[in-house]
């Protein structure tokens, strides 16, 4: 074989793969637009390269085995919840009368403090303003 007819043997194959992908395209646009009958049981053959399996289905008499199963393990659940434990309430804490006073009397304190601290401060400044208003006039 000579270079132009293994080119052109390879130029064929080529040429069957690209129309081989080009009918894989149209079927998957079919099924995308919503023709989903025929073609896209097709392509699944072709893509699988084996026959669908069977579907399995289940006898009425293990059906009704899995729902009442199904069904008692629902009941002991259900009944679970519906017992709830009632929790212990919470001890009230209650402050002493003599506990009151002292925090009254800390809070007046703290208070009183910050009152003589605030209107030292308007004093001071109050003195500052008016000795510079002395010196610029």
């Amino acid at each position: 074989m000579t270079d132009a007819e293994l080119m052109a043997a390879a130029l064929i194959g080529l040429e069957r793969q690209r129309a081989e992908i080009g009918e894989k395209m149209a079927e998957l646009r079919q099924r995308i637009d919503g023709g989903a009958g025929q073609a896209a049981r097709k392509s699944a053959e072709v893509d699988s390269g084996a026959a669908t399996p069977k579907k399995r289905t289940m006898s009425a008499a293990a059906r009704k085995r899995i729902a009442a199963a199904q069904r008692k393990r629902w009941a002991e659940i259900k009944k679970a919840e519906a017992v709830p434990k009632p929790a212990p309430a919470p001890k009230k804490r209650r402050i002493s009368a003599a506990g009151r006073r002292r925090i009254i009397a800390a809070t007046k304190k703290r208070w009183a403090e910050y009152n003589a601290k605030k209107a030292a401060a308007a004093k001071k400044s109050a003195k500052t303003v008016g000795k510079k208003a002395a010196t610029t006039g």
